[in-house]
């Protein structure tokens, strides 16, 4: 896999338990978190954004 240039996610602390995200191919996007850089999931755009809502929805006060 080529070089990613991984950018640490917004609503990461300065501390530890970072969240980062990375761009491969067009359509590919990956994550890892600070605690284990080696280990990373790999979805889509549409895939992230549906957890991303979901997540929302679901921290949302009732």
């Amino acid at each position: 896999m080529a070089e990613l240039n991984w950018q640490k996610s917004t609503y990461s602390a300065e501390a530890a338990n970072c969240v980062y995200l990375g761009a491969s191919v067009p359509g590919t996007i990956h994550l890892r978190e600070s605690d284990e850089p080696e280990t990373t999931l790999t979805t889509t755009p549409a895939a992230l954004n549906g957890l991303i809502r979901t997540l929302k929805t679901a921290q949302a006060p009732a």
